[in-house]
């Protein structure tokens, strides 16, 4: 994202590169014949939406997504301008600050995004709907909108400020998502908010779209544990898998 701090450690938050390759099966191709199914090396997706796994800092990670967010600290190394953005947004210097608050930091670097694409960022980071982040998430998703940036513009061949269904179809492959025809048109259907005759998705619903089916995703293979493309889950797990999703 052009005027972004840059990420002094090259570590990986939320989005893959956009030079980053693959060379595991993207979810949702075809099983192998039977008999030669093996799991598969998804080592690029370490824990739901792509994050790190979760550590003391980000909260109460496997009890309820409503649990409160820990304090945290900046990371070593953090880019000076991304600390005095935070501290500007954290006006009542509580050490944390909101969706609101985030939205208008975020903002001032010449980019729009909605507050729902805001608070699934936040939810990315922090594996809860508190809806607050503090300066080691708020570092996180700036580093991460980076990764963003550079996947939206790689399919974004025309640079028309857009992604269609054919390149929101390669974005998700890219990103180790196959996803069926059908499917590809809701996702166009729902998240395309420009009101013109061609759909397509702008900048920020793009990243609210794939961390929706990246989340999904992520949590239908924890039960799929064969990867064979069917899970079971029970009435409770399934609400509490999709809601905070829905919500955040």
């Amino acid at each position: 994202m052009a005027g972004y701090p840059q990420n002094p450690s090259g570590y990986n938050y939320g989005a893959p590169p956009p030079s980053q390759q693959y060379y595991s099966a993207p979810y949702g191709v075809a099983p192998p014949p039977y008999g030669q199914h093996q799991q598969l090396p998804y080592t690029h997706v370490a824990s739901p939406y792509g994050a790190p796994s979760p550590s003391p800092s980000y909260g109460a990670p496997s009890s309820s997504p409503f649990a409160a967010l820990l304090p945290s600290t900046f990371p070593p190394g953090t880019d000076p301008n991304v600390i005095a953005c935070f501290q500007m947004a954290d006006l009542d210097g509580s050490g944390a600050i909101d969706d609101n608050e985030l939205q208008r930091s975020l903002s001032a670097y010449n980019q729009s995004f909605s507050i729902r694409t805001v608070r699934l960022l936040m939810y990315l980071f922090t594996n809860t709907n508190t809806r607050k982040i503090g300066p080691k998430e708020f570092t996180q998703v700036f580093y991460s909108l980076q990764n963003w940036r550079g996947n939206f513009e790689k399919f974004d061949r025309d640079r028309s400020g857009r992604i269609d269904a054919s390149e929101l179809r390669e974005a998700l492959l890219s990103l180790g998502f196959s996803v069926s025809p059908f499917v590809l048109d809701l996702l166009v259907l729902k998240f395309d908010k420009t009101g013109g005759m061609n759909k397509a998705i702008e900048y920020d619903h793009f990243i609210e779209c794939c961390l929706i089916v990246k989340g999904l995703t992520e949590k239908f293979k924890e039960k799929d544990t064969t990867y064979s493309g069917y899970a079971t889950f029970s009435y409770e797990a399934f609400m509490l898998t999709v809601l905070p999703l829905l919500i955040a």
